[in-house]
Parts: C-alpha cells; structure tokens; sequence
C-alpha cells in the first residue's frame, strides 16, 4: 500500500496533538446538553411497544379495545399494517440455498415472535403514561413454539427452524482457508487442542438508552427523525427501503448522544415503527427506550462458540498456525449480520506472526435477542481465541508467557505487516508496548507476591492482554459474504465554511457520542487555518441537511481520527485555497504567495499587506462585484470534501485483500488475587499501554482508553446476558447485569507508545474499541492462579466459575499432542 501521510499546511501544529480540554464538556458539566429526550416539539405524542413474553410464539389474535378506552390514547400500530406498509429490512446475506430469506420487520413478522421482548405492537397517546396503561390493556393471545437459546442445539439437524421459509438455523457459511493449515498440523512438534471456548453475550450498556422522535409533514411528504444515530446515512436507507419512501426526504437529526459503543446501528428497526405511526396519526411522537427494553433488543455483543481449535506450535515457541470451527449466535434476526462473519479477518492474524489459518464460520439463528456491533465489534471474539490459546499453550509448554508472546509478535522491523489473508498492519512495537505494561504493574515483584501468597488461602495470577484495533473498514469485505452488494473502499464527508462575519465553521459525517469530535475538530482545522482553538465552530451532533455526508458517513470501526479528520483536512484546504483567492485579488498578490496567521490573510514577507478574515468573508458575501469575475465565480468560502480511504477490491474468491487501514494496539497486563474460598477476584494492579499512531488530543485518548478498559474488565468480571431454559432473558435490568461503577474498579495506569501510520493523512490511527484487551489479560491472569488445575475457556468468569475452575473444571478439554 502507497504511504498517504501529509505533512500539515502550516510550518507549526500549534494545537494538534494538545491535551486541549474539551469543548463539549462546558455544556455538559453545566447540564446544557441537548440528548434525545430532551428536545421540545409542540403536540409531542408518546409511544410504548407491547412486546412478546414468550421466546417463539405465533400471534393468534390482538385486541386493542380496552387500550382504546384509556384516556389520552391516540392510536397504534399492529403488525399487519407493518406488513402491509412495509418491506422487511435490508439483508447482507442472500436467500439460503433451498430457501427464502428471513423476513424482519418492525413488528413481529409473519405473526411470529421470535424472542423475550420483540415489539408486537407499538401504541402511542398524549403522555407517557397513558401511552404506558394503553399498552397494558393490549390483550394478544400467543401459541408457543419450539425455541432454541444455544447455538450448538440450534445446528442439530432435527432443530426446530426459527424462519420456517429459510429450511434451516445456519444464516450463513463459509470456510475461510489462508495458508496450508494440514501441512502446519501435520509438522507440528505440538499440536494444542481445545474441544470448545465460549465468547460470551454481553454489551455496552450507554448511559442514554436510544431514543427516536418522528414528525412527519403530511405537505412535503417528509420525515425528521431525531435521535442518538451512529450511522445515520445507513439508517436512512434501510428506513427508506423498508418503507417505500425516497431517502432524500428522511432526515435524520442527532444532538448530543450519551454513548453508543455501536450499538445504536440498529435504530433503523423502532425508528420505522414511530414514523409509521407519526405519520398515520399525523402526529410527532416520541419512543424513550427503557433500561429493560435496551436490554431485550437494544443490541447485545456477539456470541460466539468456537469449537475442535487446534494452534500448531513448534519445539521453539514458534506459532505456525490455528485451525477452528465458529459457531456465531446472533440471535433471532440477522440484522446487520452476519457482516461480522467477514470483520473478524481484518484481524485473521491478532497479535501474532501466524502463517495458516482455517475457520470453518457460521452465523447461527437463536430465539435470543439480534446482536449489534458493540466495541470490537467480532474481531473481539477472534482475537479472544487466539490470545486464550496462545497463553494455554505458553502454559501447557513451559513457556514464560511474556517470552512466549514476545517470540510470536509481529516485530517492528517488519512494519508495514501483510497477514496471512492479505491485510496490511500499517505500523506498531508490540514488544515495547509489553514492557511498558509489564512496568506498569512491576512485573517481578508481581511475581514475588505471588511466590509469598502461596498456601495462604489467597492466589495471585498474573495476565496479558494483546489486541489490536482495526479501524477504518474496507466494505469490499461484505462482498465475502454476498458478491453481488456494491459496497467497496469506505469515505467521509466535512464541511468547513467562513461565515459572513469571518467565523469559521466545521461540520463532520462522522457523529460522536462522547468521542470528543467537537475538540479534536477544532484543533485540526484551527492548525490549518492559524487561528485559535477557541476560534472554530464545530457542529454538534449530525444532521443529514447539512451536506457532510457520505454514504458511508458515521461513527463506527474507529475511523473517525482517519475519515472524519481526513475530510475535515480535505475541506480546510479548500478553504484555505478560496481564502487566498480573494485576498491575493484584493492585495494584488499570487494567492500562492498568501498566508494564514492569526486570523489574517497576509502577503509572504510583507506584514503591512494583510487582510483580517472577517474583511474576506465581508468581501465575498457583500461585495462579490469587487472581486474579478473569475474569482468572484469560484469563491463562496465553503469547503466541502470527502476522504477516501485508499482501498483496492481484495480477491473475493480467495478472502484476500486488505480489509481496514490501520492498527492501533493496546497491551495490557494485570495482577489479580482469587480468594480460593470463595472464588472472588479482586484487582491489585491494572496497566495499559495504547499506540494509535500520531494523537491528535492525548487527553481524549486517555479517556477513551481508560473506558474501554472498564468496559472490558466489567465484561469479563460482572457483565452478562444469559437465557434461561424458557428463553427468558436472566439479565433484563440493572439489579441482574451488573454494569461496572467506580467502585468496582482498580487503579488504572497508563502509558503509551507512538507509532504513527503511513497511510493516514496525520499519522493517527482509528482508536477507542480496544476493550478486548482487559477480556484476554484476566482470563490469562486467572488461569495462572489456577495452574493446571482447570482451564479457563470462557470470556466471562464469575466467581462460581473461578470456583470450578479451581477444582478442576474443564481441565481434560485441553490435549497437548
């Protein structure tokens, strides 16, 4: 891949790469942030969703006449008008061999529910409450069906089918195949054999659950839909297939958002149900998600099995290859799935120098609730698998677990890294990365403690987490799953206008949720431009009218730092080349020979000639007849712009080509103690060590690294969406899932290294999703306490589990050979 590196158009960075403090957090801190629910709107209606009990159940009859009776009812909407207003959403995959596709809509489709919680019946009246007591009085009769909440039973060839017209629970297949996988086996000095590892469901849990408002203009025939959207092109076009309606007049709107993590991708399934139902009672209306409801449907990670995985290891430490068969439980629809059937590869490799790899890789239907990308969306799990064999192999070999990694890592003379199945490592230092975790924590005395611990009732483990965060996808990769979508490479749109009072302004494609685009924005540009930081307007939010979009525009795959930046540097230069037309006209000199310095317009080398910005903007807007009509033409101070990541099509039939831009890694190591008697694990040291090339705000990437560490360590530790045998959900609040506090966690120390990428236009790397790390260092530090005793084969260790470990649980699933 060609570098794409820039330098800056100015001589100096004056703001760029400064712990600037952030621009959003003025209002926020003064409770003057605008989230969804906060917004007014005259006549605002209110709707609450019936959703089903059951986990598999025909709808066998509604009864909507006591809801009618409750004062304040407005109407609702049942799923046969969902039906027949409707197509069913978008899919990736195509109809399976022998079968139709699945058929998703906004309401249970076919008359079938098909989890704990999916909407049957949305309901809306004049206040919450009377929208809430409505959709009590909802009476729907159900005939329960076979369901299915493991995906192991959900593959048995005498499994009920969750689609009666797909004829079968395997949404999609295929085996990926780089290397010779055999030949590695078969030379192996060992072959390390796991029979199954299990990567748990759990989510991100934002602070704000989604909300959706709808209006509808009955004059135009035009939607505003309002609400925390993370992907707000994506969401207008499934909106606008589903509903029949052109996406030119659905817009969609978003403020400040209390998180997403990814999981606010799926908006598009109750959005469609408010608006259809805005618009059949020609009245805006409002649906606030409940803790429960997000809990149900809002979107919960991944759940994957991965089965008979074999790693090949050499007498030396070397790692030549792993083999596995996948199983991906997500859930009763596929929705944005099983695109995660093709993200994982961007990371086919993880850490490590692996030469061969075959997954055998299928995306499963349960009667569990849809998955939505969340933090490391399904490069998560892989990467999950491969750093858990990689630490039981160090183990079960003799290895020392950090020499054992070190050996293995991709080493920093070999930048840029081409993995097995074509991607491209931009840039990284592994090793140095691990030393500075391993001083973090203070590696030997570690160990000393936990010499001294030993027969004391209390067993110190030690752990380390490898991971890599690819951002910026290559959508061709959705092409492995269907050949035919026109998805290929990935761009983002931004705007950056001169007001008429010589006030700058900045819009991105890219919506943060927490993020700190505002700040990171406004450095970049204020660079560019030689002005203040506090000089630049950026807007907040996102708004489809506001001509900064892409169809890929969003925030997702940690792009923002390379896509978003990038086209806010693209549109600054547009700018900057309009700037110095209408000032090289006015002071009669080469727009070439103009620079931008403290807010003025000046002739290189004579100080005297200059114009201040707001006399160029006066110029344009009041008195474009001064300006010779060739420049009066082409200025209007707006520049618009899209970054297009450089991306080729990889070699669809072979699953091969580079499938993301860049690489930011995150090696963590931890120390924690088990108290043998009860199996609690308590957190003694914790240290994390970031590389996402060049930083724009280390601040904010702090903060974001320390957050996706809480995320991760709360997953590993606290966070889970199990089912019961009935299909129920056992988590659906916050008194069951425990969603990690301050309380709960250690003392976190940071430390970074700076890498910067060849391949981005300010050497910075896509950042913020590496919350697998802390996943892969605890269960490591777990299974050093453990020893041999047991094996830790599950992302998610409570303490009942820790206890069995302790006693030997899942010990004989693991074979050296």
């Amino acid at each position: 891949m060609t570098s794409t590196t820039t330098e800056s158009p100015t001589s100096t960075r004056a703001w760029t790469g400064r712990a600037m403090p952030r621009k959003e957090d003025d209002r926020l801190l003064r409770a003057e942030g605008e989230f969804g629910d906060d917004t007014p709107v005259h006549r605002l209606g209110y709707v609450f969703f019936v959703r089903s009990p059951y986990a598999h159940a025909r709808i066998t009859g509604i009864d909507v006449s006591a809801a009618a009776r409750v004062p304040g009812y407005l109407g609702c909407l049942l799923p046969e008008e969902a039906a027949a207003l409707t197509e069913p959403f978008m899919e990736i995959q195509g109809p399976p061999e022998g079968g139709e596709p699945e058929v998703d809509r906004c309401l249970a489709g076919g008359g079938v529910a098909r989890f704990v919680g999916e909407p049957v019946v949305a309901v809306a009246a004049e206040s919450r409450e009377a929208a809430r007591d409505a959709a009590a009085a909802v009476v729907i009769d159900y005939e329960p069906l076979p369901h299915l909440v493991d995906a192991r039973d959900a593959i048995a060839p005498d499994a009920p089918v969750i689609h009666a017209q797909t004829n079968t629970n395997v949404a999609w297949e295929t085996v990926y195949d780089w290397g010779d996988i055999g030949f590695a086996l078969e030379h192996a000095d060992h072959v390390i054999t796991a029979d199954e590892l299990h990567f748990h469901r759990f989510s991100s849990t934002p602070l704000e659950c989604m909300v959706v408002t709808a209006q509808y203009d009955a004059g135009t025939d035009h939607f505003t839909i309002t609400g925390g959207c993370a992907m707000p092109q994506i969401t207008t076009l499934m909106m606008a297939s589903a509903m029949r309606h052109p996406a030119e007049r659905i817009r969609i709107v978003s403020k400040d958002i209390g998180g997403s993590f990814g999981v606010k991708i799926g908006m598009y399934v109750p959005a469609t149900a408010v608006a259809l139902l805005a618009r059949k009672l020609r009245r805006p209306l409002r649906w606030t998600e409940t803790r429960t409801e997000h809990h149900y449907m809002g979107g919960h990670g991944n759940e994957r099995w991965f089965r008979d995985v074999r790693m090949a290891v050499q007498n030396d430490g070397t790692v030549l290859g792993l083999l596995y068969d996948a199983l991906d439980d997500v859930g009763a629809y596929t929705r944005y799935e099983p695109l995660g059937g093709a993200i994982w590869t961007q990371v086919a490799n993880a850490c490590y120098q692996l030469k061969h790899v075959k997954v055998h890789y299928r995306t499963v239907y349960t009667n569990k609730g849809p998955v939505h990308p969340n933090r490391g969306y399904s490069r998560l799990q892989h990467m999950w698998v491969v750093e858990r064999m990689m630490d039981i192999a160090a183990h079960k070999l003799g290895f020392d677990p950090v020499e054992f990694r070190l050996k293995n890592y991709v080493q920093p003379d070999q930048y840029p890294y081409t993995t097995v199945n074509g991607c491209v490592y931009d840039s990284g230092n592994l090793p140095l990365s691990l030393r500075k975790a391993l001083d973090l924590i203070d590696y030997d005395d570690a160990r000393r403690l936990q010499q001294q611990m030993r027969g004391s009732g209390k067993r110190i483990g030690i752990g380390i987490g490898s991971t890599l965060d690819s951002g910026t996808n290559n959508f061709a990769q959705a092409r492995f799953i269907n050949a035919h979508l026109p998805f290929a490479g990935n761009t983002e749109g931004g705007l950056v206008r001169l007001g008429a009072d010589g006030s700058i302004y900045a819009v991105t494609g890219g919506v943060a949720f927490g993020q700190g685009h505002e700040t990171t924005v406004a450095q970049v540009v204020a660079d560019l431009l030689g002005v203040g930081y506090d000089d630049v307007i950026v807007h907040r939010g996102g708004d489809s009218a506001l001509s900064a979009q892409t169809g890929f525009s969003g925030s997702y795959a940690s792009q923002f730092a390379v896509t978003g930046i990038g086209a806010i540097i693209n549109a600054t230069k547009k700018l900057i080349r309009e700037i110095q037309l209408v000032a090289g006209a006015v002071l009669g000199a080469e727009p070439e020979d103009i620079v931008l310095e403290g807010g003025l317009a000046k002739v290189r080398g004579d100080a005297e000639r200059a114009l201040p910005f707001a006399a160029v903007a006066g110029i344009v807007h009041f008195s474009p007849g001064s300006l010779p009509p060739e420049v009066a033409d082409e200025v209007g101070l707006v520049g618009r712009a899209v970054y297009r990541a450089p991306f080729e099509l990889p070699d669809l039939e072979r699953k091969f080509g580079n499938l993301t831009l860049t690489y930011a890694t995150q090696i963590h190591a931890c120390v924690l103690e088990i108290d043998e008697e009860t199996g609690q694990i308590s957190i003694l040291r914790y240290g994390m060590v970031d590389d996402c090339g060049t930083p724009i705000n280390p601040m904010v990437i702090e903060g974001q690294v320390h957050g996706a560490t809480v995320h991760g360590i709360s997953a590993a530790l606290f966070e889970e969406f199990g089912y019961d045998a009935g299909g129920q959900l056992t988590a659906a609040n916050f008194y069951d899932y425990h969603a990690a506090t301050a309380y709960d966690m250690p003392s976190l120390r940071y430390d970074n290294v700076v890498s910067p990428s060849p391949f981005t236009p300010i050497g910075a790397k896509g950042m913020g999703e590496g919350g697998g790390a802390p996943l892969h260092a605890i269960c490591a530090a777990i299974q050093d306490a453990v020893g041999d005793t047991g094996m830790i084969l599950d992302s998610h260790n409570s303490p009942e589990r820790v206890l069995r470990a302790l006693r030997g649980a899942d010990a004989e699933k693991v074979k050296v050979d």
